[in-house]
């Protein structure tokens, strides 16, 4: 091998791990994302409800 050679191989090497680790970083955000989706999601739903039945405990109060 000549060192130029060499010296291009270290930067092709270089360049495939920063893109691997560019890849792997998009995929845990995207992970770690549809996870707080998930958890805002499962305590948001619960608190709608509640409000949905003191809206229908109310509105019938008020019709009937």
């Amino acid at each position: 091998m000549t060192p130029s050679t060499s010296k291009n191989e270290s930067v092709v090497e270089r360049f495939g791990k920063h893109a691997l680790a560019g890849v792997v970083l998009l995929i845990a955000a995207w992970i770690v994302i549809k996870l707080v989706i998930g958890i805002v999601a499962a305590l948001f739903v619960p608190v709608l409800i509640i409000a949905a039945i003191a809206a229908m405990i109310w509105a019938y109060r008020v019709l009937f």
